[in-house]
């Protein structure tokens, strides 16, 4: 046996002898540290680990219950997700927090059947329809899915209306051409049919798709098309580790054309691995503000990142902030279901989603943005923050945190852009 199942299988025996109100609260965590997605899974990964760390070490848990963190790495493998929620039902466990569109996706029913809220790092459009009202086809109700941020859908959106703006700000003439590219997968073509239906009713050309895979590679031949189309703005639906190869190679083939990243799918460490290919890509922040910006929370923020980096040196990018913000909203939830004596069930937990509006986490002011969820809608965040990324030279010396301090790269605020709560929005 190993150390640490050794420590697990101790910790277990010792929490049977606590009365139940005692009991450590088991809540697992799905994460893609190996994957596809490793490149952003893992900064999301950690700040989620961080977060329940800090919470077990500083607030005593969840209403006084430590919280026992049932953590597996899946790969970005969509079977093993399902066979690992098979496990962890047997553990019993109250709440997930869960990883990526296809998985999240495969797990509706489960999670719905079972009664677990699942706390997603996917923000695909079709977890949203929470109470099955919206009648589109392959949408089903999700009434125990959540996610922190607004959906790749709507941040597509937001992006598309900023686009409409810039093209005639820069003085466009005739319609802008716009492209969706990324894999043929569940998660880059969730926004797919959105974006391009509201692109088309904003006036855009919409181009046919280009297909790239969301593993590096070779993309010369993508730009080429994407130049020869003569495309004005692209929407990049992977990863960063893929689009950093797009935009090398598009910015070597001499593409001009501006691209939009989707949530997952630019941050610092990919502003320094692509470097000044990087430069002016828009994207969506979920967060109120960004490591090394100023807000009420960020003493918090700074202290979570101190459980795996005690120095307090280390640079943290988007996706760890977020990973924050997501746990937390889980973790109030759990605390509104365990209040005045209540359980920590399901159920609860679900409910204490619905009990705050303009909902900010205890002590993240100007950090985790407001979120808003409903019975119906899970739409949690309709506003969405637009970013730009800045590289102005070299990134190959210095680390992130040091090109960030001098300036070298920087993230640029573009635009908040507050879309409406359409009804025929809801789940897709």
């Amino acid at each position: 046996m190993t150390m640490k199942a050794t420590i697990l299988g101790l910790a277990t025996a010792a929490a049977l002898t606590l009365p139940a109100a005692a009991q450590p609260v088991p809540v697992a965590h799905l994460m893609d540290l190996s994957g596809a997605t490793s490149d952003v899974g893992t900064p999301f990964a950690q700040g989620v680990n961080d977060t329940w760390a800090w919470l077990n070490r500083t607030r005593n848990g969840v209403a006084g219950r430590q919280v026992n963190v049932l953590a597996f790495d899946y790969g970005y493998q969509a079977p093993r997700a399902v066979s690992q929620y098979q496990a962890w039902s047997r553990d019993r466990v109250v709440a997930i927090n869960g990883w990526g569109t296809a998985d999240t996706e495969a797990l509706v029913r489960f999670v719905t059947r079972d009664k677990v809220p699942y706390v997603s790092g996917s923000y695909s459009a079709a977890l949203t329809d929470a109470g099955g009202k919206s009648g589109r086809q392959g949408v089903e109700a999700s009434p125990y899915n959540f996610f922190y941020g607004p959906s790749y859908s709507d941040a597509l959106r937001a992006m598309l209306i900023w686009a409409a703006e810039d093209w005639k700000g820069k003085g466009g003439q005739g319609r802008p051409k716009y492209v969706h590219m990324g894999g043929n997968h569940p998660y880059p073509n969730s926004p797919k049919a959105a974006g391009e239906a509201l692109a088309a009713e904003l006036g855009f050309e919409v181009l046919p798709a280009i297909v790239f895979a969301l593993t590096p590679g070779d993309y010369t031949a993508q730009c080429l098309t994407l130049k020869n189309q003569g495309a004005n703005y692209a929407y990049l639906g992977n990863t960063a580790g893929s689009n950093i190869s797009v935009l090398r190679a598009c910015q070597t083939a001499g593409v001009n054309v501006q691209f939009m990243g989707n949530v997952w799918g630019m941050d610092e460490n990919a502003m320094k691995a692509a470097g000044p290919a990087a430069n002016g890509v828009v994207f969506p922040v979920r967060t109120g503000a960004v490591w090394g910006q100023q807000a009420a929370g960020m003493a918090n923020v700074q202290a979570i990142s101190r459980i795996s980096d005690q120095a307090g040196t280390a640079y943290r990018p988007v996706h760890y902030l977020s990973g924050i913000c997501s746990a937390m909203l889980m973790a109030e939830a759990m605390e509104t279901a365990a209040a005045n004596g209540g359980q920590i069930t399901g159920e609860r937990i679900r409910d204490g989603f619905y009990a705050r509006q303009n909902w900010v986490p205890n002590g993240f002011d100007g950090v985790c943005s407001p979120s808003n969820f409903t019975a119906a809608d899970h739409r949690g965040q309709l506003s969405v923050a637009l970013y730009r990324a800045r590289v102005t030279g070299d990134t190959s010396q210095g680390s992130v945190g040091e090109l960030m301090q001098n300036g070298t790269m920087r993230l640029e605020p573009v635009k908040t852009v507050t879309l409406d709560r359409r009804a025929d929005w809801l789940g897709w």
